[in-house]
């Protein structure tokens, strides 16, 4: 009979996530393997089995906040509008931040010193917020938005990654409905890229 595996996937979720959690608490000196394994209630040798040890989890951790970003873009139906499609988009940003802000800072702030993603970790990256330019292509092509030169794209991210990182540091006017305010600032931006 086979050994039952005890440094599963569920495990594997819970380190990456505490540690996106001490990071974004304590700052990255926090993050040690031995106070990682402890806080979840295992040992330093399934981290080391997991990930090979610190440098491996800190590329895992990155590579899984853009995961769940991707996964979170990738899941936005389409509509048959790309201007609708382009604001849908930038709500699930917003809400896959809002779902794991302990990770926002790994992909986006270099909270990490020193970190720097290979290039696989990079590509995953970049596949993460492939949808956006997907969006962004199928509304050039269909002559609904003014972009030729990638500028558009660079906007859209710049809008939503500010107003998003305003909101996670806790930066915005108190009352504010954000979510409503959210929405209005994308509609705005899509609106300005709207041929008309």
């Amino acid at each position: 009979m086979p050994r039952p595996r005890t440094h599963d996937e569920a495990l594997r979720v819970r380190l990456l996530d505490r540690a996106g959690e001490l990071i974004a608490t304590e700052g990255a000196t926090a993050l040690s393997l031995r106070r990682l394994a402890a806080d979840a209630g295992t040992s330093t040798t399934a981290v080391y089995s997991l990930f090979g040890g610190k440098p491996g989890l800190v590329r895992e951790l990155y590579v899984e906040a853009f995961h769940r970003l991707g996964t979170r873009l990738r899941a936005v139906p389409t509509t048959g509008s790309p201007a609708e499609d382009l604001v849908l988009l930038g709500i699930a940003y917003r809400e896959s931040a809002l779902a794991d802000p302990h990770l926002y800072g790994v992909m986006f702030s270099g909270a990490i010193p020193g970190f720097e993603p290979d290039d696989e970790a990079t590509a995953h990256s970049r596949a993460a917020l492939a949808p956006l330019l997907e969006v962004i292509t199928a509304g050039v092509e269909a002559g609904v938005f003014l972009d030729s030169d990638g500028t558009m794209a660079v906007g859209c991210w710049g809008i939503v990654h500010g107003l998003v990182s305003l909101e996670l540091l806790g930066n915005l006017p108190p009352g504010l409905d954000v979510a409503a305010a959210y929405e209005r600032a994308l509609r705005a931006n899509t609106l300005g890229w709207t041929r008309r």
